[in-house]
């Protein structure tokens, strides 16, 4: 069964990416800013990162420049996920290093090219299923991690 990480601050669009992903048999774990992603994915690599842009601490582009300089994750495909969608974003975006590249609000269709274009090779990495995270309100550092039992 594949991971994936999903990288997003905003709770309501991990939601909807967590619930798409769950259903089609995924293994989600989250990850609420750039920096908690770049800790999730040194300590359990998942087969993809689904990564927002525009994010607290660390934005997208400074997480996949940090992931590209790590020989062990040069290979992990990297979809950005964001809501630039004006002309020449998406160049930018596949020009800094990311593998795939899906405009908000995302595309279940979009989402499940992405996904198979870029998961057809066999990956032997795994993660275990992690809680999702929530923002107090007005603390970035702040955070509190729920418990959440995966899905029958």
């Amino acid at each position: 069964m594949k991971t994936i990480l999903i990288a997003e601050d905003n709770p309501t669009n991990r939601e909807l990416l967590r619930e798409l992903l769950e259903i089609r048999g995924y293994i989600v774990a989250e990850a609420c800013d750039g920096q908690e992603a770049l800790a999730m994915v040194e300590q359990a690599p998942p087969d993809i990162l689904l990564l927002d842009i525009g994010m607290p601490l660390l934005d997208g582009f400074a997480v996949v420049r940090k992931l590209r300089e790590n020989p062990r994750f040069t290979s992990l495909p990297v979809v950005a996920v964001t809501a630039y969608a004006m002309q020449g974003d998406r160049e930018k975006i596949m020009n800094s290093g990311f593998d795939g590249y899906l405009s908000k609000p995302v595309n279940s269709g979009s989402l499940v090219q992405e996904l198979g274009r870029l998961l057809a090779h066999p990956s032997t990495q795994s993660v275990p299923p992690t809680q999702p995270c929530e923002k107090q309100i007005g603390a970035v550092a702040a955070r509190s991690t729920a418990s959440r039992q995966p899905k029958p």
